[in-house]
């Protein structure tokens, strides 16, 4: 393999030497109180992405090639000696994420320091948002740089409120003072590389149980991702800035808004190392046919095939589909090699037939393709329901408050929500191994993992995916559907008492869409809604507050409807009886229209 410090020279890697100014006492380990904030799966060797995507050999050999040398050597112009930060971006598919874990590998092998942050949509909570940024960043450098436990440990004692300040505060208290506690001695430059800061998605601050409108001025107070986007930026930018931080930063994301108008702004643009676009100045096809040669071989030597398969002409054609996208040949290679309906020469005669509608879309290919493959199952609009559900959201053409609780739940976990009968999942998703990872059945632990985020940005527009396009409302009946037969079976009826168990902990902390077009849904029997007021209040007071806004938001300003009078009688019942919080059930009770109060006009 061509390495990729072919281009670098003069120079060696030393660790960092540190001299402590000031250091706090410690008692035992001085990061016991940080570590429960980080997020363990956005670090570039960690479990949760021990399957994600990373250059083949020997391809995108020059891109990291000239990633590394920007990390060890800084910009060859003098003037950008001293800029620290560089913008790595290209659009979906391009490989971004596999260059950035590359980089990661090969700045760990070589010994340079490197501190990792890798955003993901379809991954763990902790990766989706920016909560647990700063802290996982001041986490890995503290134990890469131990000198810095204890300043980081005692900015944690001083403010014990710190994780709920902004991200400026937490950078700030976390790793810049702590830096200028210590004397940093170096010969190559630390990195810090940060990846998919375009799927960072926004940070809800205000009350659930309340309308996210503010009164006063009328105007949503929700938070947008760009919002929390352009905090990470300025933050990095600010750490940058400062002269006791020593590391360079890279970040990857897709040339989004809010990226081209933080790093095209004049006003700090001298900031900024050159941006690094992967377009075709890095020559994508001759990776791209070398990814394909090779894994080509590998399944000819599995399936014992000619050496002549595939044909030049054939390797041209793919090479030609994937405009210089590598998320096209990486979907067929896994198509090929999963898929249940055929001999590999069979499927991908399959591929090869699969036309656009249009040429106009440099992804047209690949959304012919990703329908192809979905069009395969038995169902293809059950399946595109169960994508969005277990990506824990709803199709994006319209605000809903629907998230798969707090944590990524066990694949097993979303069957038990989902199937009407055993074995549905594999019916529904067996033909889909291509486009996520499913878990064998016997797997009680692993979660449902989409393999490419492009999947969902064809599933969410409907011109790009017309004959498979799920929207809001289905998804939203489908999921009312599922919990409405739950609680009429007042649980699961036929499944192990520890499933049953396991399963009812998601399900009260499940929070549901909202249900404005069809109220119906909500007039359950009685003896429904009691079996889920009695196991919800034994398990999230949360669950309780959202169900309660659900079924009363319909209701006129002067009558409840029949259904919130039964649900919020057995709500207000079952908190009673579970000697919840006076406060709690005097603001549930309060809760009452005009009329039914006794004050009639």
């Amino acid at each position: 393999m061509t390495s990729v410090l072919s281009d670098a020279h003069n120079f060696s890697v030393h660790e960092l030497n540190l001299n402590v100014i000031n250091r706090a006492p410690s008692n035992g380990d001085p990061l016991s109180d940080l570590a429960p904030h980080i997020a363990p799966g956005a670090l570039h060797d960690s479990a949760e992405r021990c399957d994600a995507p990373k250059c083949h050999p020997e391809t995108r050999v020059a891109v990291q090639g000239e990633i590394y040398s920007w990390i060890v050597h800084g910009d060859q112009d003098p003037e950008q000696k001293m800029v620290k930060i560089q913008w790595v971006t290209g659009p979906a598919g391009t490989g971004k994420s596999a260059i950035m874990g590359s980089v990661a590998d090969t700045c760990k092998q070589d010994g340079v320091l490197v501190v990792t942050f890798f955003f993901a949509s379809y991954a763990s909570p902790e990766r989706r948002r920016k909560t647990a940024f700063i802290p996982t960043l001041a986490y890995q450098l503290a134990q890469r740089l131990p000198a810095l436990k204890d300043p980081v440990s005692q900015a944690i004692r001083d403010d014990p409120l710190l994780f709920k300040k902004n991200l400026h505060v937490q950078m700030e208290a976390l790793i810049l003072t702590p830096l200028q506690q210590v004397t940093v001695e170096w010969k190559v430059p630390g990195v810090v590389l940060i990846d998919g800061v375009d799927e960072c998605e926004a940070e809800q601050f205000f009350d659930s149980h309340v309308s996210p409108v503010s009164p006063r001025a009328g105007e949503s107070i929700e938070r947008t991702k760009d919002q929390d986007q352009l905090e990470i930026l300025e933050v990095l930018r600010e750490a940058a800035l400062d002269p006791a931080f020593p590391f360079r930063i890279v970040i990857a994301s897709r040339p989004e808004r809010v990226f081209r108008e933080f790093f095209n702004d004049k006003s700090h643009k001298s900031s900024f190392a050159p941006p690094l676009v992967l377009d075709e100045k890095y020559d994508p096809n001759t990776d791209i046919l070398l990814f394909l040669q090779a894994k080509f071989s590998e399944i000819r030597r599995r399936y014992n095939l000619s050496p002549s398969w595939p044909s030049q002409e054939i390797l041209a054609i793919l090479l030609d589909q994937a405009s210089g996208h590598f998320i096209y040949p990486a979907i067929v290679i896994r198509y090929i090699t999963t898929s249940r309906h055929g001999s590999p020469q069979t499927l991908l005669g399959q591929v090869l037939k699969v036309k656009p509608s249009s040429g106009t879309n440099p992804l047209s290919h690949l959304d012919a393709f990703y329908t192809h493959i979905l069009q395969s199952a038995p169902d293809p609009i059950l399946a595109v329901k169960w994508l969005w559900i277990i990506q824990g959201q709803l199709p994006p053409d319209l605000f809903v408050g629907f998230v798969i609780t707090d944590e990524v739940p066990a694949a097993f976990i979303v069957n038990l929500l989902l199937q009407t009968d055993n074995g549905d999942a594999e019916y529904v998703l067996g033909d889909l191994h291509s486009l996520i990872d499913v878990p064998p059945s016997d797997d009680l632990e692993t979660p449902y993992r989409p393999h490419h985020k492009s999947l969902y940005d064809f599933l969410g527009s409907e011109d790009r995916c017309r004959p498979i396009y799920v929207g809001e409302m289905q998804c939203t009946e489908f999921l009312w559907g599922r919990f409405f037969d739950i609680c009429s079976h007042n649980g699961l009826p036929a499944s192990r008492p520890l499933d049953q168990q396991k399963f009812l902990q998601f399900f009260f902390n499940l929070e549901m869409p909202y249900i404005w077009q069809f109220p119906s849904r909500l007039n359950f029997a009685p003896s429904s809604v009691d079996w889920w007021a009695s196991g919800c209040v034994l398990h999230s007071e949360d669950g309780i507050w959202q169900m309660f806004i659900r079924v009363h938001q319909e209701c006129h300003w002067y009558r409840c409807s029949p259904a919130c009078k039964i649900w919020r009688n057995s709500i207000l019942r079952h908190c009673k009886k579970a000697d919840w919080e006076e406060h709690v059930c005097h603001t549930i009770s309060s809760i009452v229209p005009y009329q039914e109060s006794g004050n009639k006009s």
